[in-house]
């Protein structure tokens, strides 16, 4: 009963050491990759100029929202030093035109920067294709080459250290017809 029990044993131990070895053999035969797509992104001229026009576009809407609520802000502060000389029916409508002007630099604040703004379909129609043509690229040397995941590095906080032999960021950039 000793033999059979530890026939039994040997071979389950035996198959469990197979598995190990064969899991550490086809994780090894696996290819990866890097990409740095910061630095992709900022050597495509037409990407930063994208980036450029929605920063401008961004400071002049948000000047605009700024200047609705200083407005809202002095219309407040005139209202405060003026309560003591208005009726009670101009102090409910000086209030209510504050109200509204809040309300207006809240709804502008959402129109442009909203989840749906202004800026969001902004970088939607400006962005989108050139980041598409980048994972395109990617796909591509991808396929080419037989990798089976590619990281980005820019935004990997967990990769410590890589070896810039497995960097294809500037064969992105080549792919893309960008030299560097």
């Amino acid at each position: 009963m000793y033999n059979t029990f530890n026939t039994t044993l040997m071979k389950k131990l035996a198959i469990t050491l197979i598995l190990i070895v064969a899991g550490f053999v086809a994780a090894s035969a696996q290819k990866f990759a890097l990409v740095d797509m910061e630095y992709i992104f900022k050597n495509i001229p037409s990407y930063e100029m994208a980036n450029e026009q929605l920063n401008q576009l961004s400071q002049r809407w948000q000047k605009e929202v700024e200047n609705v609520g200083k407005q809202a802000e002095e219309m407040y502060q005139k209202y405060l030093s003026d309560k003591v000389f208005l009726t009670e029916e101009m102090v409910k409508k000086r209030e209510e035109e504050i109200v509204a002007k809040e309300k207006e630099a809240t709804e502008l604040r959402y129109k442009y920067f909203g989840p749906e703004g202004e800026l969001y379909k902004k970088r939607q129609t400006l962005l989108k294709p050139i980041q598409d043509d980048v994972y395109e690229a990617i796909k591509k040397l991808s396929e080419e080459r037989g990798f089976q995941t590619v990281f980005d590095r820019a935004s990997a906080s967990d990769i410590i250290y890589a070896s810039p032999r497995i960097d294809i960021s500037n064969d992105v950039l080549a792919k893309l017809g960008y030299s560097n």
